[in-house]
């Protein structure tokens, strides 16, 4: 089954993407610690989905493979300076939304390195509400 294109059944809630060894079907999330073991009964009802919408796929030689995401508790990113040095910079933890909001934390990041202000109050952002 070749694929070009992503492919997004939002309805269905999957997406499936194009990668080199062939494609992934995907778009679960499970909040269930760094300990849990992944429970993979999502993964499975995606994959009789996506044939049922891709009737040529071929699914020998699949594998189920789950990654964890850099989630706060609070849902926030942690993006400014470093207490530990001035020369390092946080820009992490954007959970779900990192592509959505690398455009904008880029530039906030842009300007704290050339030592302009930030756009926004960086406070609530900051890596301190967690000490």
């Amino acid at each position: 089954f070749e694929l070009k294109r992503q492919l997004y059944f939002a309805a269905h809630g999957f997406v499936v993407t194009p990668l080199a060894t062939g494609i992934r079907v995907g778009g679960a999330v499970e909040f269930a610690g760094l300990k849990a073991p992944p429970n993979y009964a999502r993964s499975k009802a995606m994959l009789e989905k996506a044939k049922r919408f891709m009737p040529g796929l071929k699914t020998e030689g699949g594998r189920e493979w789950m990654g964890y995401r850099p989630s706060l508790p609070d849902s926030l990113p942690v993006i400014g300076r470093s207490s530990a040095s001035p020369d390092i910079f946080h820009a992490f933890g954007h959970g779900h939304l990192g592509l959505t909001q690398s455009a904008a934390t880029g530039r906030l990041i842009r300007d704290l390195v050339l030592g302009k202000s930030a756009a926004i109050d960086l406070a609530p952002y900051g890596a301190k509400r967690f000490m």
